[in-house]
């Protein structure tokens, strides 16, 4: 199975990066989640939870301010104002 390659930074540093089977995020058009093998998409954020589901059953919580995320090729870029691990 194919995993996700996850990089959430902030203004000012990476928050977290690393391997995860799903990513769960708000966005201003409602809630997405993406697996691996997902279409490329472009979308803004708005402010909430971005959960990363990690191949091993661990779950990351990160608030995050408004930024945008991006998603190709099975990586995903999250990029926030502000953004703390919860």
């Amino acid at each position: 199975m194919a995993e996700l390659h996850v990089s959430i930074v902030s203004a000012d540093r990476e928050v977290w990066a690393g391997a995860a089977k799903q990513v769960v995020a708000r966005t201003t058009e409602g809630e997405i989640g993406i697996l691996a093998g997902h279409e490329p998409i472009l979308a803004i954020l708005a402010p909430g939870e971005v959960r990363v589901n990690g191949n091993d059953g661990s779950v990351v919580r990160i608030t995050a301010d408004d930024g945008f995320l991006s998603v190709e090729n099975n990586r995903i870029t999250v990029v926030s104002r502000v953004a703390t691990v919860v």
